[in-house]
């Protein structure tokens, strides 16, 4: 999969924010001409992701970058993944942007590689994709990560997808209305799938027979889920089903289990950063 990357302006705000008016330390010391290089290794099995960025920081801090290893690729512990040789000035102004974006980075992707590789060993065609829950202001970096381990957003956005949830119901006039509604979404945007949210089997089943798209149950025990998935499929077999709610590296297996199409998730957004050591010196 080809991955974006970050635009300039993104770049500069990191550094800004961590160097708003220069190096006082590094400065003080008299050591900012001096030359040396910087390497960035893992200390564990990683999922790479924005290697171009942290390489970025660091030329637009004034180094030259001499090895980086692309987003995407999984490494063992021990691997130099990132190394740049220039001014101690540069070095030091460069080194923890790259590495605080290296790591948050990478650990998103390390946590969604590892729930995919868990699901496809369960059903090698089930989809993983994730919510437009990341962290405010993060969105740009967590979308990226989620790509480099595997995955896809589900909705960047309200802007670009319908997913009628039942907070839209309360404002509509009932659900015997629900088939009209469904056939006038798909009249007015027929170029758009159209999912809904199901909080338990009755919805589910409803939303099923008004020929929505996509059923996405929310929050179901593996168990319950799996004995609605057949009755879907049966009742409805074209139907695709998604599920959502509390799904993480612990369960998604056991959801994968249960027969839907795709697992929704937010969990890979939060968690460790990725252990990765950094040696700068002469």
């Amino acid at each position: 999969m080809q991955l974006y990357q970050l635009p300039d302006r993104d770049i500069e705000r990191f550094i800004e924010e961590d160097l708003p008016y220069g190096d006082l330390t590094t400065s003080l010391l008299g050591i900012g001409a001096r030359q040396g290089k910087i390497i960035f290794t893992s200390r564990e099995t990683t999922t790479l992701c924005c290697t171009e960025e942290a390489a970025r920081i660091l030329e637009r801090c004034g180094a030259s970058v001499t090895c980086m290893i692309a987003s995407g690729i999984t490494v063992e512990s021990g691997v130099p993944l990132l190394s740049a040789a220039g001014s101690a000035g540069s070095l030091h102004a460069g080194w923890k942007a790259a590495l605080n974006l290296l790591e948050y980075a990478s650990g998103i992707a390390t946590r969604t590689s590892t729930i995919i590789s868990r699901v496809k060993a369960i059903n090698p065609d089930i989809k993983v994709v994730t919510t437009r829950k990341s962290f405010p202001g993060t969105k740009k970096i967590a979308i990226k990560a989620i790509m480099a381990g595997g995955a896809l957003p589900h909705r960047l956005g309200l802007s670009e997808s319908i997913l009628l949830f039942p907070q839209h119901m309360a404002f509509l006039d009932g659900s015997d209305r629900l088939p009209e509604i469904i056939a006038s979404l798909k009249a007015e945007s027929p170029e758009q799938k159209i999912i809904a949210e199901a909080e338990n089997s009755t919805e589910a089943l409803l939303l099923a027979k008004s020929e929505v798209d996509i059923v996405q149950i929310d929050k179901f025990p593996p168990e319950e889920l799996r004995s609605l998935v057949h009755q879907l499929r049966t009742q409805f077999p074209g139907i695709k089903i998604s599920a959502a709610g509390g799904i993480n590296a612990e369960n998604a297996a056991l959801y994968a289990a249960t027969g839907v199409d795709i697992l929704v998730l937010s969990s890979v957004y939060f968690g460790k950063p990725s252990d990765i050591a950094v040696s700068i010196h002469p």
